[in-house]
This record gives structure tokens, sequence and C-alpha cells, in this order.
């Protein structure tokens, strides 16, 4: 463990230390933030007394990515929610921006410590250790991943950054350099091993035994990570972050059964029904929306931020030692599609395909007839075959009821030549909404 003191100590007592950090960056918040001065204020809370504490943080309204958009001008680029002055900004991140508008994230020096720190606990829990090599395939530039990649100097590791798009090079380094571990999203992982086949290199053989894979949902399926390091001949992990709270808040241990909050003491975690916006209960099986806000952060603190991500929990004891709770992401808000009435995350039925493996490849593409989430039924499916396989209208058929069996779904699945469907260096697309 990167520190075992922080990371084994029992969960009641780190959120009785968590009430207090809690109360006094409401302080802050009051007190140098515009944005929620404003917004507690209408919402009834003029004073960090009558906000109370962590037993009560479900009282406080929540925080949409769309009102600190809409917060931002060109006198404030950053948003009314920054609460430092610009002389103890140090670091300045962006994202892409679904408008092409980059969002700001600014971070103190103490903020970029401690996403550091989340960072070295989240990637350690996976079994990496000082003195390994590590390879890293993230294009960081202006991005928060960044400071992600700040763990491994942390953690004492020889860090190889190598970025997306380049795979040739990547082989030359994991063939040459012999690293013990690489990070890359799942989809990658999945292309380099179709890669590897097509051109003679025995992965299995390379010196990689550890797989990090972060950036989307994936990792954590069963069947895609039996892939994985089926064709790695590594262990597969994953680790979750958001880019307005932290990098690499989540990291999975050794023993494959969730991630583990390794941004304890710095944020709290919520789960909320993403419809009525009601807390749903910490326990282990607990399903809902990930709400996070920040415990001690300086630069542009979130206070029950809704992160779109649908997760699972687990509360109960690992055998890491580590008593954070875990989580698996099903999904994004984003990603959802509703048919008929029934919510349905492209994740899910890529699981559910992926069960017909050797068949087929695990690669799909969910094509709606309509914008947006509501879809009318069939939903129209491609499934690519798997690598000299033979599609039938029976292979159809069995995936169409096995979906329709376990997700309560219609679709309407069509069987489509290996090699058909994209593949990606960096995330896959799983939906491609129908021309027209």
């Amino acid at each position: 463990m990167f520190e075992p003191d922080v990371e084994t100590l029992p969960w009641r007592d780190q959120i009785r230390l968590d009430d207090t950090l809690y109360r006094k960056q409401i302080e802050y918040l009051l007190a140098h933030s515009r944005f929620y001065r404003d917004k507690l204020l209408d919402a009834g809370f003029d004073t960090a007394e009558k906000v109370g504490g962590l037993d009560a943080i479900a009282d406080l309204p929540l925080t949409e990515k769309n009102e600190i958009r809409a917060s931002c001008t060109e006198a404030e680029p950053m948003g009314t929610h920054v609460a430092a002055p610009r002389d103890r900004i140090v670091r300045i991140y962006s994202t892409s921006g679904t408008t092409g508008t980059p969002s700001y994230i600014p971070l103190t020096t103490q903020d970029l410590d401690n996403w550091v720190t989340t960072s070295a606990r989240s990637y350690s829990a996976s079994g990496i250790a000082r003195g390994e090599a590590i390879v890293s395939t993230y294009n960081a530039g202006p991005f928060v991943a960044g400071a992600a990649l700040g763990a491994f100097d942390r953690l004492g590791m020889c860090h190889i950054p190598v970025g997306t798009g380049n795979t040739e090079r990547l082989m030359a380094a994991i063939r040459l350099l012999m690293p013990s571990a690489v990070v890359m999203t799942p989809s990658y992982a999945a292309y380099l091993g179709e890669w590897a086949t097509d051109r003679g290199f025995d992965l299995k053989a390379s010196s990689v035994r550890r797989l990090l894979v972060a950036g989307e949902p994936g990792g954590g399926e069963a069947k895609m990570r039996a892939r994985l390091e089926e064709a790695w001949g590594a262990k597969v992990t994953e680790a979750m972050g958001i880019g307005d709270i932290g990098v690499s808040l989540w990291g999975e241990c050794e023993e494959q059964c969730g991630m583990h909050l390794g941004a304890r003491g710095f944020v709290h975690a919520e789960l909320i029904d993403p419809d009525t916006e009601a807390p749903i209960a910490l326990e282990d099986g607990a399903r809902g929306e990930l709400v996070l806000t920040h415990l001690r952060h300086q630069a542009a603190p979130m206070l029950r931020f809704r992160t779109r991500d649908h997760v699972e929990i687990w509360t109960s004891a690992c055998r890491c030692g580590r008593t954070a709770p875990r989580v698996r992401c099903i999904g994004r808000t984003d990603d959802l599609l509703i048919v008929r009435g029934v919510n349905v995350f492209p994740s899910a039925i890529r699981d559910v395909v992926n069960d017909f493996a050797p068949a087929v490849s695990g690669v799909i593409l969910i094509t709606p007839k309509a914008a947006g989430a509501r879809q009318e039924p069939p939903l129209p499916v491609l499934v690519e075959l798997a690598r000299d396989k033979e599609g039938t209208a029976e292979l159809a058929e069995k995936i169409q009821k096995r979906i329709r069996d376990l997700l309560v779904v219609s679709t309407r699945v069509e069987i489509v030549p290996w090699g058909t469907l994209q593949r990606s260096e960096y995330k896959s697309k799983l939906v491609q909404h129908q021309a027209g």
C-alpha cells in the first residue's frame, strides 16, 4: 500500500475525520466561492452552521456540469465557482468541451499534490511497485490525465510515456524496455491484442504482467477482463476519475472486486437515484449515480457534483485490507438508452454479446434510429464475428434472445464479418445514431 495507515483506517473513523473537513470546506466555500455562496443562499443556507455536517449533506442542492459552464464568461473563463486567487493557481487543465469551448480546471499547489497522492494510492492498489517500469499511453497534454501520470513518479517507478496513436512505438517500448506494467483504455488493450495476433507478436511472452485500464467502462466487465487477460497474459485492474473532481479517484486492488476510493480524506462519495435525486444508502450491491464532494480543495471546489456515472458499490471487507468503499462503473447517463421504458447501457449489451465468444469478436455497434435516449424497439445492434468465423441467422436469434432475457430489451441483431467495425486506440464508440 502507498499509505497503509490511511488506507486501512476503519471507515467509521474516516467519516468522523471527513465530517470535520467537510464543515471547514463549507466555510471556505461561503467565504471564497461566489457560485456556491449564491447557490447555498438560494437554497436557504446562509451560514455553515445551517449547512451542518455530512449527515445532512443530502439536504443541499446538487451541482450540475452545465451550471458550472453557464458561470463561465470572457471575464471569468474558469467560472464563478473558482475560490482561489490567480496567484495561487499553479496548474490549469482543460477538457475538450461538448460545444468546442474548453472547460478549464485550475489547481493550487495543495490541490495538485492531493491529486497525485490520490492517484498514487489508486494505482498502487494494482500491485505496481517502486523500481518497476510502466508504459503509459495517454496523450496527457492539457488534460487532467497528466496529474495521474505524476503518480508513477510519486511511487518511484520508471515511467515510460509513449502516448496514444503510435502502436509501433508502444510495442517497441514493450519489447526493448521490458516494462512490467502498462496503462491504457480497455478499448486500446483489446485492439492491441488483435494487432499483436495479426503480426505474430506474442504478448503473453512479453514482460507485461499488469494491465492497468481506465478512461471508460469495460475493464470491470468479467468477460472483457477475461478477454484482455487471455490476450496479454497479464492481470487486469481498473481505475476511474472525474475531471472536475480528480484523476484516478478509484483504483482496483489485486482481489479484482471493485475499485477502492483512493481519494478518501479528499473526496466524499454519495449515491443518488438519478431520476428522483433521492439518496441511496452505501451498502453492498447498492446501485445509483455517483455524487462527489471535495473535502479540502482550494481552486475550484465542487459540492455534491453529479458525475453522471452509474455505479454499483460494495462496503464489505476486502481481503487486501483496504477499508474504503469499492465501486464498479456500469455506464454513463450520456450513453443510456431507454427502450419502451427500460434503461439499458451499451456496455451491458456488449457484456451479453461476449457470452457468445469465441464465435464473436466482442466488438459491437448500436445504431439507434432516433436521436436522443428514447428508442422504439427493436434496437439495432451490429455484432462482429470473430476471425475466421461464419455468421448464421441462428446465432443472431440466440443473441437477441439472450439480450431480451437478461436486459428485457428487444433488439435486432445483425451479424457482420470480422474487421467490419472500427477499432480504437483510445475509447470505443458503442453507439452511432443513424443519419436522418
